[in-house]
């Protein structure tokens, strides 16, 4: 009887020739799995190296673009703050210092006063930066700028090219302009408050020049055609300025009794006018306050506590800076003339 069962070949019964063949395609099966292996690896490798690094900005775990943890804070710490801004009513103004603390400390630099009913954010004991800005909102104020008059100063200069005794006017004066802005609450069209918010010299007046003649007769009429045109020229000085009103009487008095000339005063009449037109509490956004507009006011206080209020005390301020800034008054207003500031 036939056997139809089909032999199944043992390892053992394997031939050197099939053996070889096994393990040519076991080492061809190796061979596709590493380099699978290796091109996964590869790739992942180049995911990994196009990813977003620690401070792209794209990177959503980044704590800042480019900058480091331990980067100092460029507006500065309270008490050394160089200036705030001050809101009020929508209008702004700078208030330099650099000893602020509170919100409170750079009110009282800038002359702020605050009236019952007004807001004022942040609080008043809230420390500041200069990115601090301090709203300040007054219910029923209203901002309005004014202008008023400056009046002029009457100046003499001698010249030689006018007869003994005798006077010429060399130019009128000109009254100058004061551009004042102040927050004004009214009530039924009468002003219940006004506070200045700043002030500040819009046109500087001009000062009226009377030659006084020094020169003979003789001089006199060989030269009179000319004192106009070369009046100016001949009166070598800075002149002498008369005063006008109690401040400049008190400063012209205070001047000549303590050792200083004409000169000195004139110079004094001169710049207060134009940097203040003689306003006590003039302020400008800037910080800069009083007769002499110092910057800002509070340095005025080497001179007095009440510097804020007394002209004595800011004009005494002001000679002491002109001394030792520009070595005397008269060169604080030489000075002025070449640069229009001091």
């Amino acid at each position: 009887m036939a056997n139809h069962r089909r032999e199944v070949p043992s390892l053992r019964s394997l031939s050197r020739r099939q053996w070889m063949k096994i393990a040519a395609v076991v080492a061809s099966v190796g061979l596709l799995a590493s380099a699978g292996i290796i091109s996964r690896t590869f790739y992942a490798a180049q995911q990994h190296q196009a990813s977003v690094t620690a401070y792209s900005a794209t990177d959503a775990n980044a704590l800042e673009v480019s900058r480091g943890q331990d980067r100092e804070d460029l507006r500065g710490m309270s008490g050394n703050t160089s200036y705030v801004t001050v809101r009020i009513n929508g209008r702004s103004r700078i208030v330099p210092g650099t000893n602020f603390t509170n919100v409170k400390s750079v009110l009282d630099a800038g002359d702020i006063t605050l009236e019952p009913g007004d807001s004022v954010n942040p609080g008043l004991t809230t420390k500041v930066r200069e990115s601090t800005v301090i709203e300040i909102n007054r219910a029923g104020a209203n901002l309005e700028t004014s202008d008023s008059p400056i009046g002029f100063n009457i100046v003499k200069k001698q010249t030689s090219a006018l007869a003994q005794g005798t006077q010429k006017v060399e130019s009128e004066g000109t009254q100058g302009v004061m551009e004042t802005t102040s927050l004004v609450t009214r009530a039924g069209g009468k002003v219940i408050s006004s506070n200045i918010f700043a002030s500040y010299v819009k046109q500087a007046p001009v000062d009226k020049v009377i030659l006084i003649g020094t020169g003979s007769g003789s001089d006199s009429s060989s030269s009179s055609s000319s004192a106009t045109t070369g009046g100016s020229s001949s009166a070598s000085s800075i002149g002498t300025t008369v005063p006008a009103g109690d401040m400049q009487q008190w400063a012209h008095d205070y001047l000549l009794s303590n050792g200083y000339t004409e000169a000195d005063f004139t110079a004094t009449v001169y710049i207060i006018s134009h940097e203040s037109g003689w306003r006590v509490n003039a302020s400008n956004p800037s910080g800069a306050y009083g007769l002499p507009q110092s910057l800002p006011g509070s340095k005025m206080a080497s001179a007095g506590s009440d510097w804020a209020t007394n002209y004595q005390t800011q004009l005494k301020w002001f000679w002491g800076y002109c001394a030792s800034r520009y070595g005397s008054i008269q060169g604080a207003y030489s000075h002025w003339l070449a640069n229009q500031n001091y």
